[in-house]
């Protein structure tokens, strides 16, 4: 099938942790034979820091951030047989959105595909006019990249006609072990901007073990922490790209997840730093969700935090035998059961039998 989908960047992660997500799933998706086009806006500065080309198996599309460019790319969704809008675009989201809708053929499959459904819920709750309460009833379908049965049924309760979760995945292609490096040396590693909904749990769960362990060396990677307080034995070195996850995976000791606030409250969402660093081999350690244990193993496949209490207890324990045991465990387990392959055979199912569907529901 064609498919036109609409989200935030599919050639840059700068400020934009889906990306991962859409390279991994939209390239097994290709892989089913359909043909995809992303759409992109050129807005944050993300085209300037582009790490990845063009792919082969997506044509991407990068248009202004204007509403007359919104308008245009969004009429193109007429010749297409499946038309997705990505929630978090970042830019005139529910322009994108409704003029997608009024351009879609009549049997097209129409789906929004939410990459952060808690906060999205979040935001529709508190908004009695949220423009998504309307757009629901035009939508066949949703799809989401975590969340489980609370955001199953929140959806549904405010109209959504089916909500299907599509969790994060590893692709092995891209995240995979490598050799480590010096610059990327440290016993534990955070990797991740710095956002309001989880600058709490940042300070909780990696600033506060770093002032508690002050013999160990703690690496932070992200955007935005310059001005943020913190120990001497934490070393800053900015925006991480892509291309350089893996080996910024495997080189310390262990690595942390730090959920935001949203998706951990929600649970049975695992972020794809949580694959990425398990498919690099990594030893692992995340703040407590609910629902990890659908994905790694507690303390045989991951080490789980519920403060920085344990994190710190955890780092002074934690032998790099014990690390490197964990971090094979967590690496066989994502192989055999959360791949990008996995989850897109589930997808092609769903996009198959919608598809089916409307067609008939067109012919009658």
């Amino acid at each position: 099938m064609k498919i036109a989908f609409y989200g935030s960047s599919l050639l840059s992660s700068y400020w934009n942790g889906a990306a991962t997500y859409y390279r991994g799933l939209l390239s097994a998706l290709a892989r089913h034979g359909h043909d995809i086009t992303f759409y992109e806006p050129d807005v944050y500065d993300r085209q300037a820091h582009r790490d990845i080309d063009p792919p082969d198996w997506c044509r991407v599309v990068v248009y202004d951030g204007t509403p007359d460019a919104v308008r245009r790319v969004c009429g193109e969704a007429a010749g297409y047989d499946v038309v997705v809008k990505a929630s978090g675009v970042g830019y005139a989201d529910d322009l994108i959105l409704a003029t997608m809708l009024d351009n879609a053929r009549t049997d097209a499959v129409r789906i929004f595909w939410d990459v952060d459904a808690p906060a999205t819920l979040a935001e529709i709750s508190a908004a009695p006019d949220h423009y998504m309460r309307g757009a629901l009833e035009r939508l066949d379908l949703v799809l989401t990249y975590g969340g489980g049965d609370p955001v199953v049924t929140a959806y549904r309760s405010i109209g959504a006609a089916e909500c299907i979760p599509i969790y994060n995945a590893l692709d092995p292609a891209t995240h995979f072990p490598v050799s480590p490096e010096p610059r990327f040396d440290a016993d534990l590693g955070f990797l991740g901007n710095r956002l309001p909904d989880r600058e709490a749990r940042v300070e909780e769960f990696f600033l506060r073990p770093a002032a508690a362990v002050p013999g160990a060396t703690f690496l932070l990677g992200g955007s935005g922490w310059g001005d943020k307080p913190m120990s001497g034995n934490i070393r800053q070195i900015g925006h991480v790209g892509t291309r350089d996850h893996n080996a910024f995976n495997c080189t310390p000791k262990a690595v942390i997840n730090v959920t935001r606030d949203s998706m951990a409250a929600t649970g049975y969402s695992p972020p794809t730093r949580v694959f990425e660093a398990a498919g690099a081999g990594a030893c692992l350690i995340t703040d407590h969700w609910v629902g990890v244990e659908m994905f790694l193993k507690p303390d045989a496949e991951v080490l789980v935090a519920r403060d920085g209490k344990d994190v710190a207890e955890i780092m002074r324990d934690l032998t790099p035998e014990r690390a490197a045991a964990i971090g094979r465990a967590g690496l066989e387990r994502v192989l055999a059961e959360h791949t990008y392959d996995r989850r897109a055979e589930e997808a092609d199912g769903i996009l198959a039998r919608v598809a089916a569907a409307r067609r008939a529901e067109a012919a009658a």
